[in-house]
């Protein structure tokens, strides 16, 4: 499956992002997906995930009350709802797909930039 993120900018603090993952090449709702984040000088984290059928959701402590994940399996689209940014969510995030078999398929990433 080929993931293709977007929706990264530069906002100020307390801005909200919607960031969408468009997966192609395979069926889509055989997959739980997720978002990643990777900042300067750290390791990349997951931020939030979903089931194959957007039931179950699952968020990072630091995200919680802030962040949404949803998806929609007939358009194939993954998406990240963002609020009340912080200057810590600057990253590049990355969107994340994982096979029955855990086979893990990645995004190109889109770089969300958080002033103060």
């Amino acid at each position: 499956v080929q993931l293709q993120a977007s929706g990264g900018g530069s906002v100020q603090a307390g801005d909200s992002l919607r960031l969408s993952c468009v997966a192609s090449g395979r069926t889509f709702s055989d997959f739980s997906t997720g978002w990643f984040r990777q900042a300067p000088g750290k390791e990349r984290e997951m931020v939030a995930a979903i089931s194959r059928n957007g039931v179950t959701t699952w968020y990072t402590d630091s995200v919680k009350g802030r962040f949404t994940i949803s998806r929609d399996n007939a358009a194939n689209t993954v998406y990240l709802q963002t609020s009340s940014l912080k200057p810590e969510d600057t990253a590049v995030y990355y969107c994340n797909a994982a096979s029955l078999l855990a086979r893990n398929y990645w995004g190109q990433g889109t770089l969300v930039t958080v002033s103060s």
